[in-house]
């Protein structure tokens, strides 16, 4: 089969829209958002599953200089209320069985545009019946759209999405990328095409959320490249290898649990798909085990690299599966353009080999404040250069090393999950004293959530009654896997729980610290 006979646009399920489809709606959403006093600088937030409705309103946004918000679906409505209110967003296009729950969560004057649940979507979630219908205070996204015509306006700088990512206070912060200038576009092209592999043409996968930093930012630009964008509802193994057989695919953005799933496959499945096209595939957001990488580099071949940043700092390093190979549990070396610093306890920057929290920055990259909340970024900066609290090292020959995280933050599947505020949560539940909440190694997932709980004097609690309270406010993502009763936790002289007692022999029983 020749790259002509293979289809060009954005595929989900069974639907597919061409690029000049795509681009169109784009263009009359465009226009949309702007009769509804959209302009640059605005959020337009978007809560929707994997969706090429979802592409076509993150153009839309920034074909005005707005920043598409793009919001975590497994968020309850309090937290949805969150990020509506936070963003001052004007307009809330989502799917309809999601809005059912959100009838007092959104505030007043944002206008609710509400697209029919797609059939993949249906197929691959528990979706209630009753929440299918459109609900009587949004305005039907199809309807609605027939109305405009494609946008001519002139052109902008294009913002990138505004990401909210957690914070240790338990609330999350949006991080507002400025527009890129020109010169910032061209390097970001470059960087997009050493990094994610994205080149013209390219034929892409996405089986991860849109509403996470990466994925967005790897399919928003595979969506433009004239070759396919695949977007997966969720991820099943089986299928994912049928879809890249099928499609040809070449270019594609991964976590490291995936390919774990993908490792557990019976293997005269595995062996019975093509890989053949596969060009580059890019992981990042967790710990890859390195028996895990040399797995998947024996399978596909030297296709797989990696890198390792936030959605604050960008790529800062980049490694090859020739470095996976040579350097076992090495994240990379430091990517063109990037600066990287190992700070020691007393703020010293330590020479390589000697372990310190790692902050970095990459100058050419638009920089960015967290949205109305500037002073947040004093915690993270130091002389320009930001850190997320990791703490590793630089070997002699310049390979980076990631060994713990300074602060408390888990990941879970390559999600990013602050115990804060899991703990704010507990602690408001009735006959608790206090808590804590930690992340401890999981097979599957990387890090698992474990919460040991110590009860009020004479209450009495199970770790079933907490997690069905937890459900009613927290995403289920967050909700701990473990929970575990103790009558006295450890403290220090303080006072404060002595996490680490807690923490450190799971992970010492399974031979790592992250």
């Amino acid at each position: 089969m020749t790259d002509s006979s293979l289809f060009h646009g954005i595929i989900s399920g069974n639907r597919r829209r061409n690029h000049d489809e795509v681009a169109e709606r784009a263009g009359r959403v465009a226009s949309g958002l702007k009769s509804l006093g959209v302009t640059q600088g605005d959020s337009v937030c978007m809560l929707m599953r994997n969706d090429i409705a979802f592409i076509e309103a993150a153009y839309a946004a920034m074909r005005l200089g707005a920043y598409g918000v793009p919001i975590n679906w497994h968020f309850k409505p309090e937290e949805i209320n969150y990020v509506l209110n936070d963003s001052g967003t004007r307009v809330l296009i989502a799917h309809a069985d999601m809005l059912h729950q959100l009838r007092e969560a959104i505030p007043e004057g944002v206008t609710v545009l509400a697209l029919p649940t797609p059939p993949e979507i249906l197929a691959n979630y528990k979706v209630d019946p009753d929440h299918l219908p459109m609900p009587d205070f949004a305005i039907d996204f199809e309807s609605w759209l027939i109305g405009f015509p494609r946008y001519d306006g002139p052109a902008v700088p294009q913002p990138a999405n505004m990401i909210y990512t957690s914070g240790t206070t338990g609330h999350p912060k949006g991080v507002r990328r400025n527009a890129p200038t020109p010169e910032q576009t061209a390097n970001a092209e470059r960087m997009r095409a050493l990094i994610y592999g994205l080149k013209p043409n390219a034929r892409a996968i996405l089986p991860g959320p849109l509403y996470h930093s990466a994925p967005n930012s790897f399919g928003l630009r595979a969506g433009r490249l004239g070759g396919v964008l695949v977007l997966m509802p969720r991820f099943d193994a089986e299928e994912f290898l049928r879809l890249i057989e099928g499609q040809k695919i070449d270019t594609i953005f991964m976590v490291p649990t995936m390919f774990i799933r993908l490792m557990k496959l019976p293997e005269e499945v595995r062996r019975k798909y093509d890989m053949s096209s596969l060009r580059h595939i890019i992981h990042a957001a967790a710990p890859c085990p390195a028996d895990v990488k040399r797995a998947m580099i024996d399978w596909w071949g030297p296709v797989i690299y990696e890198f390792y940043g936030s959605t604050e700092s960008g790529a800062v390093t980049f490694a090859t599966s020739e470095d996976a190979l040579k350097k076992p549990g090495t994240v990379g070396k430091i990517s063109p353009g990037a600066e990287l610093r190992f700070i020691g306890e007393d703020g010293s920057e330590l020479p390589p080999g000697q372990i310190g929290e790692i902050y970095s920055r990459i100058a050419g990259n638009p920089d960015f404040t967290y949205h109305n909340k500037p002073e947040k970024r004093g915690e993270i900066d130091r002389e320009g250069f930001i850190t997320s609290g990791d703490v590793g090292y630089i070997d002699e020959d310049g390979y980076v090393f990631i060994c713990d995280r300074k602060r408390d933050m888990v990941i879970s599947g390559g999600v990013n999950i602050y115990p804060a505020e899991i703990e704010a949560v507990l602690h408001a539940l009735p006959g608790v004293h206090d808590c804590a909440v930690f992340g401890i190694p999981d097979a599957e997932f990387g890090e698992a959530l474990m919460a040991v709980v110590e009860p009020i004097a004479g209450a009495a609690l199970d770790a079933a009654g907490i997690r069905a309270r937890l459900k009613t406010s927290l995403a289920d993502y967050k909700v701990p896997k473990h929970i575990e009763i103790s009558a006295n936790l450890p403290r220090e002289d303080s006072g404060k729980i002595f996490k680490r007692r807690l923490r450190d022999p799971y992970w010492e029983r399974a031979g790592r610290r992250i």
